[in-house]
């Protein structure tokens, strides 16, 4: 409580981002970078700034700390291990992300499908069938909960697997309304992102500070259907500033919606035409990212370097137990503990790092071997 308080306090005082992060990389606790803040740590700022770190909204802060009660909801600072290691790696990545859903998505390998809020029927039913083969071969779709395609690929990965949602306001609002019934299902089965805090209102200048967070989650952005002026076009250009695959599908060159693609591509991004063609360029990149979860959560090196008969990590127990415990067949979460003894936060942390390296497959939480 102590530390989210902190988190909110900061936050809600608007010190800039790139500062927060400074704060909160160079303190031992959130609660210290506070202490150092309303100290002013060598800082000159303004006074708005300091009497919001000494005088907190109560009442606001209390609605924040409120939302933050159910188990699903989860508040990432920067100094959090749990904070997800591509966005890290980005250009201007924020400082705090509120979650509602599965925050350990983050980590899994995405890929962000984007693209008009009125797109063309075939467009949006491009997006629905990509989006839904990359999250039956594993991988999580992130999009930005907007009309048209962005709509069309968060269904389309629901049918098959998972979703990420980020959002430009509180994750207590819907925006547009009419995708409110989409943003619950997707806080209950894959997680919605925001770095704003609860309460806040949709503000255009929002939009596209929130596809800068679409690209640094996403190893590769997918852009569906896109005018010369767009917001997927700003997406697509972030993510290739943070060094991340841009694909583009061509279009006919009378569909207005289809320039901003064709322009990507005379610009160099991937011309791709069936979902295979991203997986095979985006499966290499996507190890490291495994890498990356298995030095968080203290695991062995690579199961690549000596493994067991059963393809797991030689001479680790656990995930000996977990992957006898599985089968063909998916298995729920309290099947998996009662047969291995595991606490389901084990469980969790191992089946995240098996469906990174492809070995496991998860299905509406339930759990098999891949073939």
């Amino acid at each position: 409580m102590k530390t989210d308080r902190a988190l909110l306090i900061l936050l809600r005082s608007r010190l800039p981002d790139a500062l927060l992060r400074t704060l909160l990389a160079s303190h031992a606790s959130p609660v210290d970078a506070l202490a150092a803040a309303r100290h002013g740590a060598g800082l000159s700022l303004p006074t708005e700034v300091r009497q919001a770190l000494h005088q907190p909204n109560e009442p606001l802060l209390q609605a924040d700390l409120a939302w933050l009660v159910p188990a699903n909801h989860r508040l990432l600072g920067w100094h959090d291990p749990d904070y997800p290691a591509l966005l890290r790696r980005a250009p201007a990545p924020p400082a705090l992300l509120f979650v509602a859903g599965d925050a350990s998505l983050l980590w899994h390998p995405q890929i962000a499908v984007v693209g008009s809020r009125r797109p063309t029927p075939g467009g949006q039913a491009r997006a629905r069938q990509f989006a839904r083969t990359f999250a039956a071969a594993g991988w999580v779709v992130t999009s930005g909960l907007a009309e048209g395609i962005d709509t069309a690929a968060h269904l389309g990965a629901l049918a098959a697997g998972r979703t990420v949602a980020v959002v430009g306001t509180g994750l207590d609002r819907a925006y547009p309304a009419d995708n409110a019934a989409l943003m619950d299902r997707i806080a209950a089965e894959g997680a919605v992102v925001s770095e704003h805090p609860p309460g806040t209102a949709a503000i255009a200048s929002h939009f596209p500070s929130r596809n800068r967070i679409i690209a640094g989650l996403s190893l590769g952005t997918l852009v569906v259907e896109a005018a010369l002026r767009s917001g997927a076009l700003i997406s697509a250009r972030l993510a290739a500033e943070a060094g991340r695959e841009v694909f583009a599908l061509p279009g006919s060159p009378d569909n207005p919606v289809a320039r901003g693609c064709h322009r990507l591509i005379k610009d160099g991004a991937g011309l791709v035409e069936t979902p295979a063609e991203v997986l095979t360029a985006l499966g290499p990149v996507a190890a490291d990212l495994a890498q990356a979860l298995r030095g968080r959560l203290g695991e062995a090196p690579d199961p690549a370097v000596g493994q067991s008969a059963r393809g797991q990590p030689a001479g680790d127990d656990d995930h000996n137990l977990l992957w006898s415990a599985l089968g063909h067949d998916p298995t729920g979460m309290d099947h998996l503990a009662e047969r291995t003894g595991l606490t389901v936060a084990a469980l969790s942390s191992m089946l995240l790092i098996m469906e990174l390296e492809g070995r496991v497959a998860a299905d509406n939480g339930r759990y098999s071997r891949r073939s």
